[in-house]
């Protein structure tokens, strides 16, 4: 249990115009902090376009999308599904050359 406090960390992020406290795991500090400023940049790019013409909540959807979009992106861009199922086709294509 004391190892497991020890592994948390109490920190402080910026987040376009708001601090925010996290409670997080030591190791994914830098993640954190990537996130809240790629999160900032995102949203002040889309706040001063539309800030007066569209809510502060639309304005945050819009840049979650983005922000999910690119991860859809890059989830399907490191899919080794396709080259799993080559390498199972190929691997029971030598076993059964082997057999023989």
């Amino acid at each position: 249990m004391a190892e497991e406090i020890k592994e948390k960390l109490n920190i402080r992020l910026h987040v376009y115009d708001e601090d925010i406290h996290a409670t997080i795991e030591r190791e994914d500090e830098e993640y954190y902090r990537a996130a809240a400023k790629l999160i900032s940049e995102r949203y002040g790019a889309y706040a001063q376009v539309f800030k007066g013409r569209k809510s502060d909540h639309t304005i945050a959807l819009m840049t979650l999308i983005e922000i999910a979009l690119r991860y859809e992106k890059e989830v399907d861009r490191n899919d080794t599904s396709p080259y799993d199922n080559i390498l199972l086709q190929l691997t029971n294509e030598i076993e059964e050359a082997m057999k023989d």
